[in-house]
């Protein structure tokens, strides 16, 4: 393709709604453009790369036994409430009516969809296992997109669903899934590191993502690994053991009062306490399901959210807002405390239960309590796993590494869904032994939209986008340091066509423009390998071929140049020096 014939409109300047570097790049370098919140179009070199993406997970897909079909986005709500999910995903839905005023749902996932296609279809144990998927746009209405392709309200997934007789079944199943995305994403030329997850909305009682692992603030996910053997889950699944302190257990003191003015803070009040927040329980009010409940945390923790939502078993979980504090505690918020709280459901974590002679708030403006002790002077409704894990505990799978943390992006999850959509849609099939049984399930999905973006977070540098080889728009970029010089503009033309021949994807930017306008944009699109031809070069019969990412040049002959691309191509590829940031 010549760049005169093509649309990459590059851009000098950052744009202003991006926050971070793949955003910026995949903006600056002409592969999308915004229409709407969390709404792009995708470019010619963008869909170049999508499509590469796609044919890979087709690929794959097939070698895993998958079948291909194509279901409607367009889904009748009647499925959706059936599941509940219609409640329980609420307005993250794209919901609207038809003309005769039913509901529908721009489908942001098919397993309601894909369950009702089987059932009454499948009937005989015979027929399974059945693995089905599909390549399509999907809708989520996001209450803040952001980050471009990353948290966007329309994008491009590969969603499939296996369908089994038995557990066993559904393990097989799930491996060879897991198996084909880690060669997805290595064909992409992508690292990926297997961690699990909460199930959320999709239910089931598994779940993994696959991550790509950056340093830049492009990481919308943190990441808990263990240094001494496989454990890592994301931040709202991860658990960790507080490695053992020597501590006497203290006699229970008297319960006090103690005047804290304007001390509203953990810092503020065990500054002013003299006390490590180690010692103090924070009261935490939020609204499940439009009840409040209070939830009790070490001072020094963080709540986790995900944890608190799945033990309380709520499908809407909110901070409560400070009226709804001062009308439940009779104070402002930074004064809560479970001692006399009355009507509210208290929920402690593990932690708080090994806890004595602590410091909680007094449901008092200016006051705390101190030696505050559970059972005496309260008691808990329940308790659960509710904080986050933290960085330097115990892995709680060997019980002998610490975990470290990380920032990863997510592209692509995995679910051991059971028999959570095919009882609530009645789909059953007939076992080996006559009896009717549910389908036990699995879902899996991959970002395909995701994955572009990914790879530009985790591969650039400051002048722009180092693509990997096998996800590039084109594989090489032929410049003609003037495209006026005759000489040059057929040695351009003479390579140009050779590629051509191979079926090699080239492209040659013929425009007539400045040298230095050419290789700056050569380098923020990030074609991996690029052909400089100029006149000193040519005057030797030679030109200049530039990895991506490298400062290294190599001259080749030029009648020579197209075995010499071949086998760069090939080290480069096999090396993974394509990705590698400088």
């Amino acid at each position: 393709m010549r760049w005169s014939e093509t649309y990459i409109p590059t851009l000098r300047e950052e744009p202003t709604e991006a926050e971070i570097i793949s955003h910026k790049l995949l903006v600056r370098a002409g592969y999308i453009r915004k229409l709407a919140a969390g709404v792009y179009n995708y470019l010619p070199m963008m869909q170049r790369v999508l499509l590469k993406i796609t044919r890979i997970v087709r690929e794959e897909m097939d070698r895993a036994g998958a079948q291909e079909i194509l279901m409607p986005v367009l889904h009748p709500a009647e499925l959706w409430l059936a599941t509940k999910r219609w409640e329980i995903l609420g307005k993250e839905l794209m919901k609207m009516k038809d003309r005769h005023l039913r509901d529908l749902v721009l489908g942001g996932t098919h397993e309601e969809v894909v369950t009702n296609l089987v059932r009454g279809e499948l009937r005989s144990y015979r027929q399974l296992p059945l693995n089905l998927y599909q390549i399509q746009t999907k809708f989520r209405d996001e209450i803040r997109p952001r980050f471009g392709l990353m948290r966007s309200r329309e994008f491009i997934m590969k969603d499939a669903y296996t369908f089994d007789a038995d557990e066993n079944g559904l393990k097989t199943s799930y491996q060879k899934m897991v198996d084909a995305y880690f060669r997805i994403f290595e064909r992409c030329g992508l690292e990926t590191k297997k961690v699990e997850s909460d199930t959320g909305a999709m239910g089931g009682k598994a779940a993994h993502e696959f991550m790509v692992m950056v340093e830049t603030d492009g990481g919308e996910n943190v990441i808990f690994a263990c240094d001494n053997c496989d454990y890592a889950a994301n931040i709202e699944k991860a658990i960790s053991i507080e490695p053992s302190e020597q501590e006497s257990k203290e006699a229970e003191k008297p319960l006090q009062k103690v005047s804290t003015p304007n001390m509203k803070t953990v810092e503020e009040v065990t500054r002013f306490l003299n006390v490590p927040a180690r010692k103090l329980v924070k009261t935490l009010l939020y609204k499940a399901d439009g009840e409040v409940v209070a939830a009790l945390i070490r001072g020094d923790r963080q709540i986790n959210e995900t944890k608190l939502k799945n033990s309380l078993e709520v499908i809407e979980l909110e901070m409560a807002d400070a009226v709804t504090v001062q009308r439940i505690t009779e104070a402002q918020v930074g004064y809560a405390g479970p001692v006399g709280l009355k009507g509210v459901k208290l929920i402690g974590d593990k932690e708080v239960l090994n806890m004595t002679n602590f410091v909680t708030g007094a449901n008092e403006d200016g006051f705390h309590l101190t030696d505050v002790n559970i059972d005496r002077d309260f008691k808990l409704d329940a308790v659960a796993d509710i904080r986050s894990a933290a960085p330097g505990e115990l892995c709680p799978k060997c019980e002998k590494g610490r975990l470290k943390t990380a920032q990863g992006i997510e592209v692509g999850n995995t679910f051991m869904l059971g028999t959570k959509y095919s009882e609530a849609l009645n789909a059953t099939f007939v076992d080996e032994h006559g009896q009717e049984r549910f389908f036990i399930m699995g879902s899996y999905g991959v970002g395909i939209t995701r994955t572009a973006q990914a790879a530009v977070e985790k591969f650039h540098d400051e002048a722009g986008i180092i693509w990997p080889v096998p996800i590039a728009p084109y594989l090489a970029e032929i410049v003609p340091v003037n495209i006026q010089d005759e000489k040059q503009r057929e040695a351009a033309l003479e390579i140009y066509h050779k590629m051509l021949d191979r079926n090699l994807e080239v492209l040659l930017d013929d425009r007539n423009e400045r040298a230095g306008v050419k290789f700056n944009d050569a380098d923020l699109i990030g074609i991996p390998l690029r052909i400089t031809i100029g006149e000193k070069s040519l005057k030797e019969g030679k030109v200049e071929v530039k990895v991506r990412g490298s400062q290294a040049t190599v001259s080749l002959r030029k009648d020579e140049v197209l075995e010499g691309f071949l086998k760069i191509l090939s080290e480069i590829e096999s090396t993974g020096k394509e990705s590698t940031k400088t």
